[in-house]
């Protein structure tokens, strides 16, 4: 699969030019070019003409034909491996268990790669379920209550729990 960058249409251009690019670009006939997907789309919003900017990914028939034919050119390469690779598997019969301590969102990912990777982790949080840290945090958020074993800041979820999505900067 080969990727193409920087292909530069009219923001109105019709489904066909995206393979008419293609095709161009590669310098290939069209019969050559079995499938292809958009990988990326931008707007150039630069004046006097905004336009979409694409890379695409595309299948030919002889990708490394075309790559020797065109290996100076910049916009062409194959697509890049994205797919991800565990670090490491659990050794074989291993008694040992990590240990993970909190339950927010780097605790629970910790402890699902770690699990994935034939680990048997142990989680640890000091906090309380989520349903229990609501109420201890309506209790603080309404009445001024403050538990300071059950709160925004740890259990179940971690801070981000109560995250509405809005953003604080300091000093605002």
């Amino acid at each position: 699969m080969l990727r193409i960058t920087e292909i530069k249409l009219p923001l109105d251009h019709p489904a066909a030019a995206l393979r008419a690019a293609i095709v161009k670009r590669l310098g290939v006939a069209d019969h050559e070019l079995i499938s292809y997907s958009v990988a990326r789309r931008a707007v150039d919003a630069r004046q006097p003409a905004i336009a979409f900017i694409y890379t695409m990914d595309a299948e030919v028939g002889d990708e490394a034909a075309i790559l020797q034919r065109l290996k100076d050119e910049r916009r062409i390469s194959r697509v890049p491996d994205m797919s991800y690779r565990f670090v490491t598997r659990a050794p074989a019969g291993s008694v040992r268990r990590p240990v993970v301590i909190g339950t927010g969102p780097c605790g629970l990912f910790a402890g699902l790669l770690l699990a994935q990777m034939g680990f048997r982790p142990i989680v640890f949080d000091r906090g309380k379920s989520v349903r229990e840290r609501t109420q201890d945090t309506w209790g603080l958020w309404r009445k001024s209550v403050l538990d300071p074993e059950s709160n925004v800041q740890f259990g179940e979820g971690g801070a981000g729990t109560f995250f509405d999505g809005k953003r604080a900067l300091a000093g605002n």
